[in-house]
């Protein structure tokens, strides 16, 4: 369970879940559960190319700029999922763990957001196609297209579509919350290795 790193059993995730919501949340029923994503771990591995990247806010269609959990109808159509939210906006919660997870890989000199005025080698555009609970097929559905685009010039220097579904057993608050978290880190994996073997 990927809630958090350190929400090593279902029974600390949860008592964690409440934490995080507003006071009462856990007694009154009435405040949704609040859950995090997580970033890729620290990687033992160092050196390869000293570059430093610049990762942006991913955008997204409007329902994918707020906190909600999404759930896509066999139809097409979306609806929020009662019971739970994301800790934070769903574009900014997933930039961090961007940059967690560059950082963490330990192969890159800096990794920094717009603003915090380090120069960079490339800018890590991307896009949230797909960050939803797929009910007719019951699974987990994480799609971001990312481009990398060498500062100065604005040359894309590489793109590719990152895409992963995790089965989830149930349509609820905690399953969809598990489940995009486990897809999330499958993307995030591949990201990563893709961010550092770019030339």
């Amino acid at each position: 369970m990927r809630l958090r790193r350190e929400a090593g059993s279902p029974a600390r995730a949860a008592v964690f879940a409440c934490l995080l919501v507003a006071l009462g949340g856990c007694g009154g029923g009435s405040a949704p559960l609040t859950f995090d994503l997580a970033a890729l771990p620290p990687s033992s591995r160092t050196g390869g190319a000293a570059r430093a990247i610049m990762v942006s806010e991913p955008v997204g269609l409007q329902p994918l700029e707020a906190d909600r959990i999404i759930v896509r109808e066999p139809g097409g159509s979306l609806s929020f999922l009662g019971g739970g939210q994301w800790a934070d906006r769903l574009p900014r919660l997933i930039q961090t763990r961007l940059i967690q997870s560059l950082e963490n890989s330990g192969r890159l000199r800096s990794v920094t957001r717009p603003g915090d005025k380090v120069v960079s080698d490339y800018q890590l555009v991307s896009e949230i196609r797909e960050f939803d609970i797929q009910a007719g097929s019951g699974e987990a559905v994480v799609d971001l297209s990312a481009k990398l685009v060498a500062e100065g010039t604005g040359r894309v220097v590489n793109a590719r579509i990152f895409t992963a579904r995790v089965p989830v057993g149930k349509v609820d608050a905690r399953s969809a919350a598990v489940g995009l978290d486990a897809a999330l880190g499958q993307v995030l994996a591949d990201l990563v290795r893709w961010v550092n073997m770019a030339r």
